[in-house]
């Protein structure tokens, strides 16, 4: 962990089992462990043991907790005959009746990618915690929780504090993907998530209240801006951010994607002699609709993460997390595509401070170190 701001903003990188500073998934227990009073959750997948245990164990100490969750990782989709849409019966396995098939199906067994995440939800279900299925037609794309925080009420006994970051609440994000995890101390930063938690109470979700101008706080000299996506066209937000820079722009993301305009605007200074440095996820960036395809310029560096050394059991480079001179931090939820831009339900922060741009600069350095050029 390093602590920025006086001890507002902390910033874990990781997972550790990849050669990163920190264990995320026991930042993100730790963190759920220090609650008290409540506990406001918004992600968009849960299917790790230890974080639905802490969960679990704060909700029996009396902890008030709400969940939302992307509901596409609770329901398996069943296949239908295209004509008339009636759903296509199991195939009997060896000595199986096909009312037998359907009832093994129906019942008894679970082998889908998403049993532990249905294990879980049962269990948290069987506690009382209250939990509820997102209602966007695009992605519920969320990683936060405020706790503790009450509007008016910051100052009574609680432990109030916003964790938020690229990390889902997945054994796959906490230990083979490639992440990074904050946590803010600040009342104002905990406003705006709580407003944009109350927005999903109410069902309201995709386009929501927070204004069209998102407000920026100061943290003992760091500068905090926090936007929702797709109020806040994020993905203007980087281009502004990146055109303030004049030396070097470093980034490493999971989707990168042509149809954004974060991709031109990388081009257009590269071409005034800027340069940009960026690691991608190796399976994301082979795909048709990959911006890597484009950014070719002699001033622009792309690399993916070699599968050895401390990247031997690597599954994605999952970070949302852009560097500008060492000076400013974009970071959050958002992956640079169109439909995060105007569809999805997202978080991002964009922080001002040389201390942490140099810090988040040492974890990209540190992945390209392990990393090969990418040529389109």
């Amino acid at each position: 962990m390093a602590s920025f701001a006086g001890g507002k903003i902390e910033a874990y990188v990781g997972p550790d089992d990849l050669g990163g500073d920190d264990d995320l998934e026991a930042v993100i227990v730790d963190f759920i462990a220090g609650a008290r009073k409540k506990l406001d959750i918004a992600v968009q997948e849960l299917d790790s043991t230890p974080i639905a245990k802490a969960i679990l164990a704060a909700s029996w100490l009396g902890v008030r907790v709400t969940l939302f969750l992307e509901q596409d990782y609770l329901r398996t989709p069943l296949k239908r005959d295209k004509a008339t849409k009636v759903p296509i019966p199991p195939v009997p396995k060896t000595g199986e009746t096909p009312e037998q098939a359907l009832e093994r199906v129906l019942w008894d067994e679970d082998d889908t990618d998403l049993s532990e995440n249905r294990r879980i939800l049962a269990a948290l279900l069987r506690s009382d915690v209250e939990v509820r299925g997102d209602f966007n037609p695009g992605i519920f794309h969320q990683k936060f929780i405020l706790r503790d925080f009450d509007r008016g009420t910051a100052t009574k006994p609680g432990n109030p504090a916003l964790l938020s970051g690229s990390a889902n609440f997945t054994w796959t994000d906490t230990h083979v993907n490639l992440n990074n995890v904050f946590v803010f101390r600040n009342a104002h930063i905990m406003r705006e998530y709580e407003s944009e938690f109350e927005q999903l109470r109410r069902g309201s979700f995709g386009r929501g209240e927070h204004g069209d101008v998102p407000s920026v706080y100061t943290l003992s000299g760091a500068t905090v801006k926090v936007l929702f996506a797709p109020d806040h066209t994020p993905e203007l937000e980087f281009m502004k951010q990146m055109l303030k820079g004049t030396k070097e722009a470093a980034f490493a993301i999971f989707t990168f994607a042509g149809s954004s305009g974060i991709d031109d605007t990388m081009l257009a200074l590269a071409r005034g002699g800027m340069k940009i440095r960026g690691v991608l996820d190796p399976g994301q960036a082979s795909q048709r609709w990959a911006a890597s395809k484009g950014l070719v310029h002699e001033n622009i560096e792309l690399f993916v993460p070699k599968r050895e050394g401390p990247f031997e059991e690597l599954r994605k480079v999952h970070h949302k997390l852009m560097v500008i001179d060492e000076q400013v931090v974009v970071a959050g939820s958002f992956n640079y595509t169109q439909p995060a831009n105007e569809f999805n339900d997202e978080n991002l922060f964009v922080i001002g401070s040389p201390e942490l741009g140099k810090h988040m600069k040492a974890e990209i350095e540190r992945i390209i170190a392990g990393s090969r050029r990418y040529v389109p």
